[in-house]
């Protein structure tokens, strides 16, 4: 029988095998010279190897937490390749297969000469990548979205024009530095060229009009948004029932606009005060440069504090750049960027400061605590510590763990007296706002039948959001479809168990305790962080299990 420990290796191989730059982004040696393979025979190959691990899964009763992650990532593989989002997804930063390279590789930041080799031999393969992609994506029933194509060519158009190309970045020896030079110029350029004529030429025309944005206008498409519902959220819950809880939700969110808004404008309603947060120019940004200097601020405060809410915390601490220019446009509002297990770069929290007077900075402080700490960097950077674990623990991409935990650090940060103002606390309200809301709109455009159109009405009249963020945040939907549900199914749960344990442990309930507990698994599925919670509750003395 194979243990969980070497299964859980085994899935984290496929995992790797099919994404071969994250590894090299998380500084895992063994893929540093791939692409990852977008031909269907390659993609079937790879289901397969992980239906078999799934199904292994359960083959024993050593380490049941290891088990159930190593299901949970398997099964993964198999919906997102059962999505084959690689056929239509063309703009988004986190899923279209060649922006997700062109945003990926400038970040590796090879260690000594065979490394740079390593990227070269990486460099070299993106010709064939390319028309193995583009051949892919001309045989597919799958039609796109067409505005999306269209933004990609703009985005491959930028690209192309830029003096200094963003692939040579990880270079830094002068020798390789001119050998990449000369591949990106005589090789890798032309064939990104060919491949944006070739979106022009043959996918634009055929593309799906706004009015048919979903999933759910694709071959089988209601079937595969629903596996991939019950994959991003680790739930049982429907698109149905994800959808309601949208709207009760931003019901519930309205009674604390008004409370807080009271503070800062007097009596309002709570649609007032998301008119008057989006009307006032005093909150925009004045320039790029200060929204950057905030966000290192909002940092360096939650830091500063950290050790008074978790026992353990990152012996690194988080970077804060902004994001790269020619990725701006498409990019989402902001992200985290793991760190490298080999010290090569920091855990980095990205900024986006295009248009910066066109965003709000009410939001600043809500995002800085999702995105670095007490959000994702500091989960990630414990998680990446827990060196007795399997490394697959360590490093699974779980959203509703991950993402539920940066969405329940921005209700934290209250608790931790972080947010400078009640106006900081409104952009807290906001980020509900949003999430609440991505639960309506991701399943009224996948699984309801909504147009693009009614996707950005719904978050005009209910998110705090400007028009280019709106757009960027619909279009990302749309492309890497129920993703956008884990925030809020994730934070729900995490507060659900929280509350659980505070009532049964009372008194001796220790807040930094349960923090420790809920990161020290790494990620989790929800029903196995439960499981974790509830054992930890009845391990205490005088405590009765349920």
């Amino acid at each position: 029988m194979t243990t969980a420990r070497e299964l859980a290796d085994e899935v984290l191989t496929l995992v790797l095998d099919g994404d071969p730059v994250m590894a090299t982004l998380f500084g895992l040696t063994g893929w540093d010279d791939r692409l990852p393979d977008p031909s269907a025979d390659s993609q079937r190959v790879l289901r397969e190897r992980a239906e078999d691990i799934a199904r292994r899964a359960h083959n024993g009763d050593d380490d049941p937490v290891t088990r159930a992650v190593i299901a949970q990532q398997a099964w993964g593989v198999v919906h997102r390749l059962d999505a084959k989002l690689v056929e239509h997804t063309h703009a988004e930063g986190l899923t279209a297969p060649l922006v997700v390279l062109l945003g990926a590789l400038p970040l590796v930041r090879p260690a000594d000469e065979a490394a740079r080799r390593a990227y070269l031999t990486r460099l070299s393969a993106l010709p064939a990548y390319l028309e193995v992609l583009a051949q892919r994506q001309r045989d597919s029933a799958r039609r796109p979205l067409r505005h999306l194509v269209e933004s990609a060519i703009d985005r491959l158009d930028r690209y192309l024009a830029e003096d200094e190309d963003p692939l040579c970045t990880p270079l830094q020896g002068t020798e390789s530095r001119i050998k990449g030079a000369r591949l990106l110029d005589e090789t890798v350029r032309p064939a990104i060229a060919r491949y944006r004529d070739f979106l022009h030429a043959e996918v634009v025309a055929r593309g799906r009009p706004e009015t048919q944005p979903g999933l759910c206008w694709l071959p089988d498409g209601d079937l595969i948004y629903r596996d991939l519902v019950r994959m991003y959220t680790t739930t049982t819950h429907t698109p149905e029932e994800l959808h309601q809880i949208g709207l009760d939700l931003i019901e519930a969110l309205d009674r604390e606009y008004e409370e807080i808004g009271g503070r800062v404008f007097g009596p309002v309603t709570a649609v007032g005060v998301r008119a008057r947060l989006l009307a006032d120019p005093e909150l925009r940004w004045a320039d790029a440069d200060e929204m950057l200097v905030l966000a290192k601020d909002c940092i360096a405060r939650a830091e500063e504090v950290a050790g008074d809410w978790f026992g353990t915390v990152p012996a690194a601490r988080c970077a804060v750049e902004a994001v790269p220019e020619a990725e701006a446009p498409n990019a989402p509002l902001a992200y985290y960027m793991d760190p490298a297990i080999d010290g090569s770069r920091p855990g980095t929290y990205f900024v986006n400061t295009h248009q910066s007077e066109l965003r709000e900075r009410f939001s600043a402080e809500s995002t800085a605590f999702h995105e670095g700490v007490p959000g994702h960097h500091l989960q990630i950077a414990v998680a990446q510590q827990l060196l007795d674990l399997p490394v697959l623990r360590r490093f699974a991409s779980i959203e509703a763990y991950m993402e539920g935990w940066a969405l329940y650090a921005e209700r934290l940060a209250d608790e931790m007296g972080l947010y400078s103002d009640d106006v900081a606390r409104l952009g807290m309200l906001s980020g509900d706002s949003l999430r609440a809301a991505r639960l309506v709109v991701d399943t009224g455009l996948h699984a309801l039948r909504w147009t693009r159109q009614q996707a950005v009405e719904f978050l005009r009249a209910n998110a705090v959001m400007p028009d280019v963020d709106i757009f960027s945040e619909v279009d990302r939907y749309i492309e890497n479809p129920a993703q956008a549900l884990s925030y809020m199914v994730g934070r729900l749960e995490i507060q659900r168990l929280r509350g659980g344990a505070e009532r049964r442990l009372g008194d001796r309930f220790d807040i930094k305790a349960f923090h420790d507990l809920v990161l020290s698994g790494g990620p989790l599925p929800m029903a196995v962080l439960a499981d974790v919670v509830d054992d930890w509750c009845d391990s205490m003395p005088g405590i009765v299990g349920h």
